[in-house]
């Protein structure tokens, strides 16, 4: 019901831009967040937009790179990812959960996607 895309290998301070699809669910209702996991670490937290207003949260490491949005119409999420570093590798995965606002929490998303892989090397 979610289905992300846009991952790619890029260079260090690179863009990319990935999005996330939802079909059969009622986007607007749900709070979108993007998670990411590297190898050998545990999944985290990157960033969310708020299902009723659009307000965006990251995290620290994320900060002042990262963009996303949100297209209602589209019943699809974005993150802009600028700056990108070696340490931005990982399999970024995004996932919905039925509230207003985000929880952060993996275990508190209601839908994951299946992740697309982004690889920062130079």
């Amino acid at each position: 019901q979610l289905q992300a895309s846009g991952g790619g290998s890029v260079q260090p301070g690179g863009s990319l831009t990935l999005s996330c699809t939802a079909s059969g669910i009622t986007f607007n209702y749900h709070a979108m967040s993007w998670f990411r996991q590297a190898p050998g670490k545990e999944r985290e937290w990157v960033s969310c937009v708020s299902s009723i207003d659009a307000l965006t949260k990251y995290s620290d490491s994320v900060k002042g790179r990262f963009t996303t949005s949100k297209d209602d119409a589209k019943s699809t999420v974005y993150l802009q990812m600028n700056s990108l570093k070696l340490e931005d590798t990982a399999v970024y995965y995004c996932a919905g959960e039925f509230r207003y606002y985000c929880s952060k929490h993996l275990s508190l998303q209601h839908y994951w996607g299946q992740g697309t892989e982004v690889t920062v090397s130079s």
